[in-house]
Parts: C-alpha cells; sequence; structure tokens
C-alpha cells in the first residue's frame, strides 16, 4: 500500500492514484555524510513524533550530484503551529503561507515547509503582480505539493529515513536525461507567473541541461511577459542571478533575448553591442572565480559589476552632471524591476566613483577626497578586479596599480 495514498500518471502532468517512481540508494547516489546535521536532527524529531518530512527542491537535486547543498529546505506534513510546538528554537514567518525558520547555535537556519497544493484564484489588491492569476496555497498532501511546483527535477523528495527519492512528476527521468521540464502546461505556468521563464532558462545554463521541446517553445513565445510580471519578484530573482553562476546565466538570458525584458534600456544595448555584452562577461566571470575560492560580494558590489561597461561607455561622453545622468539612465533601467532606494543610491556612488578612479589612471591625478567616502573600500577592490579579472591579493589594491603606473604621485 502506498503510504502517501496517491500514485502517478503516465503523462505526469496531476496527481492521481498511481505510486510515485522511488529510487533507492543504489540509484540515487545520495551520500548522508553530506546532510546536514542540523537538518537531520529536524527530519528525525519530526519522523519520531509520527510526521513525515523530507529534504526537497535544489537540495535533493544537488545530493545527487554529489554536491554539497548551500540550504536544506525541508517540507512536511506538520502544520505551521505542530512545527513550532516541537521546535522550541523556531519562528514562524510569511503572510500567504507560513514557514517555520528553526534556528541553531551556530547561526544556521533550517526552513520547513508545510505540503501545500494550489487553490483556487483569488485577487489580491495589494500585489504587484500585473498580468496572470495569483492562487491561494493551502495544505495538501506530497503528491499535491509535488505538482505545484514549477520545474520537475525541483520537485523530488528525499526520505532520509529510508535512504530513497520519491518522485511524483517525472523529475527522475528528467534527471537522468538532463532536461529542464516545466510541471503540467508550461503556457499557463508562465502566464502565472512570468518569472518562472527566467528560472527555467537559469537552470538549464546552470546545469547543462537542455529545455524541454514543448516548455522552451512556449517560454520564447511569451518572454515579453517579463516586462508585466511583479517587480518585486524580477528583483528576487535578479539577486539570485547575481548570487552565483552569473556569467553563465546572463549568457543564456542574452541567448534568448530576456536582457532587455529585465533590464530596459541598458539590457538592450547589452544584447545590440557585442563588444559591450564581451566586457561585462569578462567582468561577471571574474566576480564568478572569486566567489568559487570563498570571496563575498555585497549587493551593491554586485549590480555595480552589473552595471559598469554599460555605464563606462557613457561616461566616455561630455557629460555637465554625470551623477544626475546615470541616476536617471538607472531609473529607467530599473522599470520592470523593484530595487530599493538604498541599493540604487549606493550603487551609483561606486560606479561614479570607479569613473573617477579610472581618469585618475588616465592622468595621474589621484583626490586624496575619494578615499573618505565611505564606499571607497569597495570601489577599490572593484576597480582592481575590472582592470586584472580578480580581486586583489595580500599587498595589491588599486592603490598598487596607481603607483605602479604613476610612480609614489600622492593624491591632493
Amino acid at each position: 500500500m502506498d503510504i502517501f495514498g496517491f500514485k502517478l500518471s503516465n503523462k505526469g502532468s496531476q496527481p492521481n492514484k498511481q505510486k510515485p517512481v522511488i529510487w533507492k540508494k543504489d540509484r540515487h547516489g545520495i551520500s548522508k555524510n553530506d546532510i546536514d546535521p542540523a537538518a537531520a536532527k529536524v527530519i528525525h524529531r519530526l519522523s519520531s513524533q509520527g510526521f513525515n518530512a523530507y529534504l526537497t527542491g535544489a537540495t535533493v537535486q544537488n545530493l545527487m550530484q554529489g554536491i554539497k547543498p548551500k540550504d536544506f529546505d525541508i517540507v512536511t506534513d506538520a502544520r505551521p503551529g505542530q512545527i513550532k510546538r516541537r521546535f522550541s528554537n523556531s519562528f514562524l514567518i510569511g503572510r500567504r503561507f507560513r514557514l517555520a525558520h528553526i534556528h541553531f547555535k551556530d547561526g544556521k537556519i533550517i526552513e520547513v515547509a508545510t505540503f501545500r497544493r494550489m487553490a483556487d484564484a483569488v485577487v489580491d489588491s495589494n500585489d504587484d503582480m500585473n498580468i496572470g492569476d495569483k492562487r491561494r496555497e493551502t495544505y495538501g498532501t506530497p503528491a499535491e505539493d509535488a505538482f505545484r511546483r514549477d520545474i520537475s527535477i525541483n520537485a523530488l523528495f528525499y526520505d532520509v529515513r529510508n535512504d530513497t527519492v520519491i518522485d511524483y512528476v517525472n523529475g527522475l527521468k528528467d534527471f537522468t536525461d538532463k532536461r529542464i521540464r516545466i510541471i503540467g502546461n508550461p503556457a499557463q505556468k508562465f502566464k502565472e507567473d512570468p518569472v518562472r521563464i527566467m528560472r527555467v532558462v537559469r537552470h538549464a545554463a546552470r546545469l547543462g541541461f537542455n529545455i524541454d521541446k514543448k516548455t522552451e517553445k512556449s517560454l520564447r513565445s511569451l518572454i515579453p511577459l517579463l516586462k508585466e510580471s511583479s517587480k518585486a519578484r524580477l528583483y528576487e530573482e535578479l539577486n539570485k542571478d547575481m548570487a552565483l553562476k552569473t556569467r553563465i546565466a546572463f549568457e543564456a538570458y542574452a541567448r534568448y533575448g530576456m536582457l532587455g525584458h529585465i533590464l530596459g534600456e541598458v539590457g538592450e544595448e547589452y544584447e545590440n553591442d557585442p563588444k559591450l555584452f564581451s566586457r561585462l562577461i569578462f567582468i561577471l566571470a571574474a566576480k564568478d572565480r572569486a566567489a568559487v575560492k570563498g570571496e563575498t560580494f555585497t549587493l551593491e558590489e554586485l549590480y555595480t559589476l552589473l552595471f559598469w561597461p554599460w555605464a563606462d561607455k557613457h561616461f566616455s561622453q561630455e557629460q555637465e552632471d554625470p551623477q544626475k545622468q546615470l541616476a536617471d539612465s538607472v531609473q529607467k533601467a530599473f522599470t520592470y524591476v523593484t530595487v530599493p532606494r538604498k541599493l540604487r543610491s549606493d550603487f551609483i556612488h561606486i560606479l561614479l566613483l570607479l569613473r573617477n578612479m579610472k581618469i585618475a589612471m588616465r592622468t595621474g591625478r589621484m583626490r586624496s577626497a575619494w578615499q573618505r567616502h565611505p564606499l571607497y573600500g569597495s570601489a577599490s577592490r572593484l576597480a582592481y578586479l575590472i582592470q586584472e579579472g580578480c580581486l586583489p591579493g595580500k599587498g595589491r589594491s588599486f592603490e598598487s596599480l596607481f603607483r605602479s603606473r604613476h610612480g609614489k604621485k600622492k593624491p591632493h
């Protein structure tokens, strides 16, 4: 008897009463040594008290690839209140759907969600989504939870107790075939939430997978919907792109002609000017190499790197007030994306500092006032990365580059 009471249809398009596909250790190859002890502790406590609890999403995908996940997300049939009563170190967050964040002494947070299903469409006047319908998610079964997800390979569950991977949506076959596929009707899913277009392209690019033909056909025709989707959601997705493997994601977006629908006129310039885009890719690749080595970047630094090639091109033109013109241009770039005002202001200031540093390298004249700017440290390390293709090591800095070219000239 199936412990969930649901089975998988041959089409993998909706939950019904067929059994899920289950892979044992000899097929999925997951090593329990790669599972975070805190996550295992949460799962075992919930399981010992009669609940089902699994690892899910990208966590399972990474484990099957032999990659230790950054986050260990858990899904369970325990309700949020039941989770909180069993973990004194837990806090409930979220409005539309409550999640439990379980805090550990080392600062680690394990996120635990309750199985969900998609319910009837509802109207929310407070949301800024301009297209498609918004749906209230309610509690459901494991099968319903799997089918409400976007991409099949991210809808897998890993049962730590039985050392098995559970699949309701043919995600294991897609994983084996190296294919990214939207669960259900891709056109409908993209219209409901256009940022899924970014997720599909990003997953395929980062994993080196192909996109399912039906999914790709719908994706290509509906890319313009990105401009009409939630501005806040686009910002969240853009931050994910900037966090890791940024070069790969932006190369893929450019191939599909998506940059203009995300970054407005700036994105269009990157797509229409091969030399400009090559400069961007060089910088993003350098950032990615530094991240692999464990280096971290602030959000304002990441957005500075994203905008620098474009800004530098426009800085080369005569400008009476470069700060105002840059601010106006950046505002236009974020027509479709909501970026916090403080973040926008900070990376504009860093861009201006980079402009001044570039001029200083050419003229040999550097002002001491620049070094007193609170964002000078960020500008200095980014100037080095842009120039040298890596972050400065011990004893190296933008100042050392300046001295190597102009001797021991002092700032004035």
